[in-house]
C-alpha cells in the first residue's frame, strides 16, 4: 500500500507539467504535482525561456542607447553591475514560481518537491530534499519530465568554464572571449547578451547557415546585423576537440580560412537539448522509448500504457514550451472523456535575437518538399512607416497562400516584435483564413503589423507601399 494515493500525479512542473495540474483540479479531480527543482516551473522558468528573455530585454536596451548616437541622442558607455542584473533575473524567477506555488494553494493542487522515480505503472517512489523516501500511488500519471542540454561527450572535459545553457544563464562573469559551439536560438540568444555586456563572441556552426532549418528569408537580416554584433561567424566549420589551458581553454577548429587552434575565456555548447526520459524508472513499467529518447504518444498524449500519458518535450519535437501547455490541455481533457485530440497545424516559433525571428504554419521549403501549389509573397519592413521610425528596415514578413483556396498555411517574420505579432498568424492558420481576410482586416497605422496585412495585399493585388509589376 503505498504511503500516499491520488487520483492523477503529475510528474514534472514545467510549462506543460503545472498547466495539466490546474486544469485537472479546475475540473475536481485529486491531483499532486511532483517537481524536483528548488522551485516550481521547470527549465524554461528558471533556467531557460525565462531568464533568457530577462538577460535579453537588457541586451537590447544596451544595443539601442548605443545606436541612438545616429539619431542626435549620445548616452555615456554603461557600466555593467553584474551583481545587480543576476538580482533582477533571479527577481523576474522567483515572482513567477512564487505565483505558481500560489496558485497550486488556491486549486487544492498538492505541490510535493521531490525526485519521482517509477516502481511500476501505478507507483512512484518520492525521493525528498531531507533525504527520506514516500511511494505515492496513483490511478493516472502525466509525465511532462522536460529536456535538458545536450553535452556530447567530446566537449564534456570536466571544466567549469565549459557551460551549457544553464551556467552560462548563471552569469557568472563577462568572458573577455566567449565561443559559442552551434548557430541554434539558444547560442545565438545567449551570445547576444554576453556581446552587449562586452564579450568578444564567436558562434561556429558545422552547416552553412545560422539557424540551421529556419527559413533564409527570415535568417538572412539577422545574420547581417549579428556580423556587426559578434566577433567572427564560422560557417561549415566544426570544433574538434576542447583543451583546458591555464590562459584559458583552447578549441580545434576545423574550416576554411579558419584558424585552427583558438583560446577562449569561456566556451558555451549550444547544440540541441535532449529528453529526459531516462533516470527514473520508466522500464519498471513496461513504456518503451524510442531511438531518440522520447516516449511515443496519440493524438490524446495516451502512451502504450494505459495509466500513463506524457506531454512536452519528453513526448516528442518540437521541444517548445507553449506546446507543452497546449498538450497539457488535451491530456486532461482526454482524462475527462471530452472528444479531443492535438491536431493544432501551426506551432509558433520565435527566435528571440535582435532582430525576432517567428513563423507559424509550413515554410517555403517544406512546401517545395510537399509540392504543394501555393504563392509566396515578400513584404519588405523598408517599406514599412513605422519600421522607418524606429530605424529599423531590415525586416521581412512573408506569407504563404495555397492556391486552390487562397487559405494562408504559413507565415515568417524578422524584425523587432516579431514575437509579439506571430499570434494573429497562428490564427488566421488555424482558422482557415484567406490572404483577402488578412488583406480587408483593417491594422492600426503606423504598425509593424501592417506588414502582414500588406503582404496578403501583395497574394491578392498589389501591396500599397510595395509594387510588383505584373506578368501581363
Amino acid at each position: 500500500m503505498a504511503d500516499i494515493q491520488t487520483q492523477l500525479v503529475v510528474l514534472g512542473g514545467g510549462p506543460g507539467g503545472y498547466p495539466a495540474a490546474f486544469a485537472a483540479a479546475d475540473h475536481g479531480m485529486q491531483v499532486v504535482l511532483v517537481d524536483d527543482g528548488a522551485k516550481p516551473g521547470g527549465v524554461c522558468l528558471n533556467r531557460g525561456c525565462i531568464p533568457s528573455k530577462a538577460l535579453l530585454h537588457v541586451a537590447k536596451l544596451m544595443h539601442e542607447a548605443e545606436e541612438a548616437a545616429e539619431y542626435g541622442v549620445q548616452f555615456e558607455k554603461p557600466t555593467i553591475d553584474l551583481d545587480k542584473l543576476r538580482t533582477f533575473k533571479n527577481g523576474v524567477i522567483g515572482s513567477l514560481s512564487g505565483g505558481i506555488e500560489g496558485l497550486c494553494k488556491v486549486r487544492g493542487v498538492t505541490f510535493i518537491k521531490a525526485r519521482g522515480s517509477f516502481l511500476d505503472a501505478k507507483t512512484l517512489q518520492l525521493s525528498l530534499s531531507d533525504g527520506t523516501t514516500q511511494t505515492l500511488g496513483f490511478d493516472q500519471c502525466i509525465i511532462a519530465t522536460g529536456s535538458s542540454p545536450a553535452m556530447p561527450p567530446i566537449f564534456n572535459i570536466g571544466d567549469e568554464r565549459v557551460m551549457d545553457s544553464t551556467g552560462a544563464l548563471e552569469l557568472r562573469d563577462v568572458p573577455g572571449k566567449l565561443l559559442v559551439i552551434g548557430g541554434g536560438y539558444i547560442g545565438l540568444e545567449m551570445g547576444t547578451v554576453y556581446a552587449a555586456l562586452g564579450s568578444q563572441v564567436s558562434v561556429v556552426e558545422m552547416t552553412g547557415g545560422l539557424l540551421p532549418g529556419a527559413d533564409r528569408d527570415l535568417v538572412t537580416p539577422l545574420q547581417k546585423r549579428l556580423q556587426r554584433v559578434f566577433s567572427a561567424i564560422h560557417l561549415n566549420t566544426k570544433v574538434a576537440s576542447l583543451t583546458a589551458g591555464a590562459d584559458g581553454i583552447v578549441a580545434a577548429l576545423e574550416g576554411e580560412g579558419v584558424e585552427p587552434q583558438q583560446t577562449f575565456d569561456r566556451v558555451l555548447v549550444s547544440v540541441g537539448r535532449r529528453p529526459n526520459s531516462r533516470g527514473f524508472g520508466l522500464e519498471n513499467t513496461g513504456l518503451q522509448v524510442d531511438d531518440k529518447g522520447f516516449i511515443s504518444i496519440d493524438r490524446n498524449q495516451r502512451t502504450s500504457v494505459a495509466s500513463l500519458m506524457a506531454i512536452g518535450d519528453v513526448a516528442g519535437e518540437p521541444m517548445l514550451a507553449h506546446k507543452a501547455t497546449r498538450e497539457a490541455k488535451v491530456a486532461v481533457e482526454t482524462l475527462l472523456g471530452e472528444p479531443v485530440e492535438f491536431d493544432n497545424i501551426a506551432i509558433p516559433a520565435v527566435v528571440f535575437t535582435d532582430p525576432e525571428l517567428a513563423w507559424a504554419g509550413i515554410t517555403e521549403n517544406e512546401a517545395k518538399e510537399q509540392k504543394r501549389d501555393v504563392t509566396v509573397y515578400r513584404f519588405p519592413w523598408a517599406a514599412s512607416g513605422r519600421a522607418q521610425t524606429l530605424a529599423r528596415t531590415e525586416g521581412v514578413t512573408k506569407i504563404i497562400v495555397e492556391n486552390a483556396k487562397q487559405r494562408v498555411v504559413g507565415v515568417g517574420m524578422t524584425g523587432p516584435g516579431a514575437g509579439e505579432m506571430i499570434g494573429e498568424a497562428v490564427l488566421a492558420i488555424e482558422m482557415g483564413a484567406t490572404a483577402r481576410d488578412l488583406a480587408d482586416s483593417i491594422h492600426a497605422h503606423p504598425t509593424l503589423s501592417e506588414t502582414l496585412m500588406e503582404a496578403a495585399e501583395g497574394i491578392v493585388g498589389q501591396a500599397t507601399h510595395k509594387f510588383t509589376p505584373r506578368k501581363s
